[in-house]
């Protein structure tokens, strides 16, 4: 279906949601710091970034930005999911097109990437 890119430091959240979604039907690549993940929206161009908000070296609030700044790349919708900066996300409306809190139910967030997808191809 669609290649995500997922940043996120905790490595057993991040697996977890590489499972949900690739069970889900998609290819997923996993970056446990948002440089990392940078590199990968730009060598790879996903169709849908999904990032945790507190990752060392680069925050999801800088991958987002660094995203949105590289014309190449800028296009990708960028999901945040987090715990305790969801509201700092929701005042970034040009960053992000949806900001998910933890914990997410399973069903809700695969909704949400399905809704995504099907927008961006709308």
């Amino acid at each position: 279906m669609a290649l995500i890119v997922v940043a996120d430091d905790e490595f057993l959240l991040a697996e977890m949601l590489a499972d949900l979604l690739e069970d889900a039907g998609h290819e997923v690549l996993t970056a446990s710091q948002g440089e990392a993940a940078l590199r990968l929206v730009r060598e790879r161009r996903p169709e849908l970034v999904i990032t945790d908000f507190m990752m060392p070296l680069m925050t999801g609030l800088e991958l987002a930005e660094a995203i949105r700044d590289d014309p190449a790349v800028s296009d990708i919708p960028i999901l945040l999911v987090s715990g305790a900066q969801g509201m700092i996300a929701r005042e970034r409306s040009d960053l992000f097109v949806d900001v998910l809190d933890k914990p997410y139910d399973n069903r809700v967030l695969i909704d949400l990437v399905a809704r995504l997808l099907a927008d961006r191809h709308a």
